[in-house]
């Protein structure tokens, strides 16, 4: 990963959309909660970041993946194709790096397509508890097929 150009790291998102959300971290344990209320800048549609050139000043917060943090990041989903690969996983069938095509993630109910309650402009922070849910952690039955399955 380390050796890897700029665009080849960039190739590994699949553009689900879902380290986007936010989430919420019990200080106790350290158990990540993920809401279904994204960042000012996520797309819900699209999946993608409004601004994604210039998140880092937008969003001061938001976290830039590298290949040092994301052997050590508790809350990439299990879908995250930078995770599997530092793992030494394979990416799965509808990673568009494998599938060729972009709109996999979505066909494979990966994406938060659709599933965006709000931003984080519009729910106050005091209200996420409100809105855990656990679908993003979570790797839906259809994604985790060995194959596109023939509809």
């Amino acid at each position: 990963m380390e050796e890897m150009s700029g665009p080849e790291w960039e190739s590994l998102c699949d553009g689900c959309g879902r380290c986007c959300l936010n989430k919420l971290e019990d200080e106790d344990t350290g158990q990540i909660y993920f809401t279904h209320i994204g960042c000012k800048l996520l797309d819900g549609t699209s999946c993608a970041c409004k601004d994604y050139p210039n998140r880092s000043d937008k969003v001061p917060d938001c976290v830039r993946l590298t290949p040092a943090n994301v052997r050590t990041l508790n809350w990439l989903p299990p879908s995250c194709g930078y995770k599997l690969v530092a793992e030494g996983r394979d990416l799965y069938w509808w990673h568009p790096l494998v599938s060729g095509d972009p709109n996999t993630v979505h066909e494979a109910g990966v994406s938060v397509r659709g599933r965006v309650e709000g931003s984080e402009e519009e729910i106050p922070d005091e209200e996420l508890e409100d809105h855990i849910v656990r679908w993003p952690a979570v790797l839906p039955k259809r994604a985790r097929l060995k194959r596109r399955p023939k509809d």
